[in-house]
């Protein structure tokens, strides 16, 4: 007999896992892509434009030359022993390509690694940790990952015990987090930022939150923070930071602190500082705040994504605890090694004197400075709709407008079995071939109804973009109004 196998004999858990950002939305966008690629010419638009996730080089940004200049040394050694090599690649490139040739055992970049990593290469990691904080750093607490989401599903699996076991996420959230709680049994408690005051994290809001839970009999274990924001683009204020690291401290809660858009920050009057700067500063030492950071190749102005590197820090846990990562590391052998290069690379990027810097600064500044340029236009364009409201882009790599959708509207979306933010994202998606994740994906204040749209089209594409999705809301909003 075959062994039958149906949606009704899956792991429950694996049913209830829900990724937004890769949903519905975006594999109908696909089969529109491959009509087009058919029957040209048969949709009312020439070109998908995935507006529905941080994948900046698949919307044209260029790599960062000295990173892949590293790289491709690392990968193929042979290269350095040749003289052409000098006039095709800059100085450093090929010093730091044989420092970290000579961390690899037999130089070979196709071999696993230590289970946390490269140690050469955390070293190199830990140092750019040190002089990001002021904070001294160690390697040892270093787990290089294939980008930051499989750290969080680590600290998921090692923290979540069965439902009882709660962890408090913001409200919007990127949904890594509710999607990983619900693979590993885990309950999400919701904490909700202010929309109001610019996604605003209040101490009162969580204090609430987490009686809440452990009222109903919830052990929450943990918080998440994700600094700056992911679908909601704020940066936190210093003084929230060492409000949250105390909060954590006094209740006995975990700090897992998101911060892959840590150089992503587009307003002068906001610098980003990691929660383990804050704890060091507050005066907290290893053995008062366990706290993990999370750190990715894929978002800053590098946009790695398809490389998967990343690593976590992790801090202020036992030497037991600390073997039982290690050991859930150990079942996935080792993260992939040009992801821990380019780890290594991204936390200690080309220095003043080195040959590289000019053109690395030039890079770097013109992906920032282009990234905070498409943010404005967007917001000013998304204020200027009737029935959305934009809060600014301090940072990350998204807007998340809140749309007034007309009755009407969200009684179509009810005919037709959908969320009203789902609804409108289709619509956009079939009139525009514009496709954005709907706020009911990342989780909102009951009766409202959010996109988030990334700010990754290249800049000479946003005019378009903008005009694209003023002509369809106009049309929609006709339809359906009141």
């Amino acid at each position: 007999m075959a062994a039958t196998v149906a949606v009704e004999n899956l792991n429950p858990k694996v049913l209830k896992c829900e990724y937004a950002v890769r949903g519905e939305i975006v594999i109908h966008a696909q089969h529109l892509q491959q009509q087009l690629q058919t029957q040209p010419g048969s949709l009312p638009f020439d070109e998908i434009l995935y507006c529905n996730i941080g994948n900046p080089q698949s919307l044209g940004q260029q790599p960062v030359t000295f990173f892949r200049e590293v790289l491709a040394l690392c990968d193929h050694p042979c290269l350095l022993e040749k003289e052409e090599t000098k006039s095709l690649f800059s100085a450093d490139a090929i010093s730091r390509a044989k420092q970290i040739l000579s961390t690899i055992p037999g130089r070979a970049t196709g071999a696993y690694s230590h289970s946390q990593g490269i140690k050469g290469l955390r070293d190199a990691i830990a140092a750019g940790i040190a002089s990001r904080d002021g904070f001294p750093a160690n390697a040892d607490d270093i787990f290089v990952t294939d980008g930051a989401s499989p750290g969080v599903h680590m600290m998921m699996q090692l923290l979540i015990r069965n439902e009882k076991d709660g962890i408090l996420c913001p409200i919007p959230q990127y949904p890594l987090y509710s999607a990983s709680i619900a693979l590993h049994g885990g309950t999400l408690v919701p904490y909700y930022l202010d929309e109001k005051t610019g996604w605003g994290l209040e101490i009162s809001d969580l204090k609430k939150q987490l009686e809440d839970a452990r009222s109903k009999g919830i052990d929450v274990r943990a918080l998440v923070v994700i600094n700056p924001g992911n679908p909601t683009g704020q940066v936190l204020a210093e003084d929230n930071q060492c409000d949250i690291v105390r909060f954590c401290k006094n209740e006995g809660l975990i700090l897992l602190a998101d911060e892959v858009y840590q150089e992503n920050i587009y307003v002068d009057d906001k610098k980003f500082n990691s929660f383990k700067k804050i704890a060091r500063s507050v005066g907290y030492g290893e053995d008062d705040l366990p706290l993990v950071s999370f750190q990715s190749v894929s978002k800053g102005y590098y946009g790695e994504c398809g490389k998967r590197g990343g690593y976590m820090e992790i801090t202020g846990f036992s030497a037991p605890v600390r073997e039982q990562i290690y050991k859930i590391a150990s079942v996935n052998l080792c993260s992939n090694i040009t992801g821990q290069i380019l780890a290594s690379l991204v936390m200690n990027p080309p220095k003043v004197g080195d040959e590289s810097y000019a053109a690395y600064k030039a890079e770097k500044d013109g992906i920032l400075q282009s990234l905070a340029r498409r943010a404005k236009a967007l917001e000013d364009a998304f204020n200027n709709l009737e029935g959305i409201s934009c809060n600014k882009a301090e940072g990350a790599m998204y807007l998340f407008p809140q749309i007034h959708l007309p009755k009407k509207a969200i009684e179509a979306a009810k005919a037709a079995n959908k969320a009203p933010d789902a609804f409108y994202a289709l619509r956009l998606l079939e009139s525009t071939g514009i496709v954005v994740v709907p706020g009911s994906g990342f989780g909102q204040v009951p009766g409202t109804w959010h996109i988030r749209c990334t700010i990754l089209p290249q800049e000479d594409k946003i005019p378009a973009v903008i005009t694209r999705f003023k002509a369809f809301h106009e049309a929609f909003m006709a339809e359906y109004r009141d």
